[in-house]
């Protein structure tokens, strides 16, 4: 009989490990052609002569808006982290995704319960064959056990798949954390633009008041006609609204930066300064590392293994489930022989179901299953190409803004050049008021443009650094062992 207890035992290890039913994970490939058979490009289209990320004070890291070097903006996004409400929904549901690991990792241990009850019997007189009535006592104190042996993997593969959509609400966090500290940090470079285009037309209103001034003296002294007054007037009041207009989108995105720090706008004042910053120097990434450093695409393939994980648990359905079932406890009439050794029972067996007929439903959800994951893969691969799409445009605006920037800063100063010479030709009585008047706007129009194409390429810096995932990277996952807990 000895000689049988490994075989026993090695029995009864295959029978409660089981196998498992369904397609084996592999990711797919990340397309970069219609094909979806090549691997992703070495290089980007718009990178021209942008380097790969190396070693240096200004890699990227989780605080990737300490790159600007802007002790406002950090302070800030600081008060996201820990105050934004949109960031604590993304958190609860992570903590949600968590628990669901433990709830179906439960269904792996055996089921233990209690169901004590005392009732008092009294037989009816008029029960049939029965002549007699007769008053009883019922106390039960049973213990209930019952375990799915997970034979076919189902149960394996619903751990699985809850743990992968941990993971996937992980990355999910980490997205909605980096979209929200690039919206505040795009709302601040947008307030600071609006604060120096304040600077400029602050500068400019005075201007033309010292120009309204030399029109009016000029005009009383008989030197220059009343239409010149007039348009120099007509000059200073248009500015003097622009001047105005540009406080109500300043105070926009000073309301903005509050709500996204969790803060009534009444209780944010964010004092002026103009934008003066450069935008720094970005380390970049290849387009197969972008893959690894992207939470949404990260997020994205969690989920393609969650579903192949549904895949296995629909084909677990087509086959039989073994479940063991035991009861055991006391039973008696009365306290006094309730506990008693005679008044013990119990039972215990396996049972083992199948459907033999359901109408095409275990059918239906394998299908289904199979359809879904189809869709998982097109959604990563949709993720994938947007996420180069993103890296592209905000590579090329980097380059052809700063191209521009080098132009707007030379029309700029030729405008105020002309500006200059205009006022001088003016005063010597060369010129009419309207060449000045002419002259004054261009320059002005060149002055702000200087500081919107400085803001856009702040905004594309941001966009670009979002672009590559912010300094976030596949590493950051929960393991296994972590979201057990």
């Amino acid at each position: 009989m000895k000689s049988f207890r490994p075989i026993v035992a090695v029995a009864l290890a295959v029978l409660l490990s089981g196998c498992m039913v369904g397609p084996k994970y592999v990711r797919p490939t990340a397309p970069t052609s219609t094909n979806f058979k090549e691997q992703p490009p070495d290089s980007f289209k718009e990178a021209g002569q942008w380097k790969t990320a190396q070693p240096a004070d200004q890699v990227l890291r989780g605080k990737w808006w300490e790159i600007f070097g802007d002790p406002e903006l950090n302070s800030l996004e600081e008060q996201l982290t820990v105050s934004n409400q949109n960031l604590k929904v993304a958190e609860a549901r992570l903590r949600e995704a968590r628990a669901a690991v433990r709830f179906n990792r439960a269904a792996q241990f055996p089921t233990i319960s209690a169901g004590p009850s005392i009732d008092s019997l009294h037989a009816s007189g008029n029960r049939p064959y029965i002549h007699t009535t007769s008053n009883t006592g019922d106390f039960v104190l049973p213990i209930d056990f019952s375990y799915e042996v997970d034979l076919w993997g189902r149960i394996r593969r619903s751990v699985a798949a809850a743990r992968e959509e941990a993971q996937a609400t992980t990355a999910d966090y980490a997205t909605a954390s980096l979209s929200l500290h690039a919206e505040l940090a795009i709302d601040y470079f947008e307030l600071r633009s609006a604060d120096a285009q304040k600077q400029i037309l602050d500068d400019t209103v005075k201007a033309y008041t010292d120009a309204l001034q030399l029109t009016s003296n000029r005009f009383l002294g008989g030197v220059a006609p009343k239409s010149d007054v007039a348009q120099a007037k007509t000059q200073l009041d248009t500015t003097r609204v622009q001047d105005t207009d540009v406080t109500v989108a300043r105070a926009q995105f000073e309301h903005a930066i509050a709500i996204l720090i969790g803060k009534p706008p009444a209780e944010l004042t964010i004092p002026p300064a103009p934008l003066d910053l450069q935008p720094p120097v970005i380390p970049g990434a290849l387009p197969t590392e972008l893959l690894e450093r992207r939470p949404d695409i990260a997020a994205a393939e969690r989920r393609m293994a969650e579903a192949n994980q549904q895949i296995g648990i629909a084909r677990a359905a087509y086959f039989p489930t073994l479940s063991l079932n035991a009861s055991a406890g006391f039973e008696g009439t009365s306290l006094l022989n309730w506990l008693n050794w005679p008044s013990r029972f119990w039972a215990v067996g396996p049972q083992m179901t199948e459907t033999l007929f359901d109408g095409g439903r275990r059918r239906a959800n394998s299908e289904t299953a199979v359809a879904n994951y189809d869709g998982t893969v097109a959604t990563y691969r949709q993720t994938a190409l947007t996420a180069f799409q993103e890296v592209e445009d905000n590579l090329a605006a980097l380059r052809i803004l700063n191209d521009e920037g080098q132009q707007q800063t030379e029309a700029t100063t030729s405008a105020k050049d002309s500006l200059q010479l205009f006022t001088n030709r003016y005063k010597g009585g060369v010129d009419t008021y309207l060449q000045v008047i002419n002259a004054q706007t261009v320059a002005l129009q060149n002055e702000r443009n200087n500081v919107d194409i400085q803001r856009r390429r702040m905004d594309a810096s941001v966009l670009l650094i979002k672009a590559l995932g912010g300094g976030w990277s596949t590493a950051e996952l929960p393991k296994e062992s972590s979201i057990r807990h």
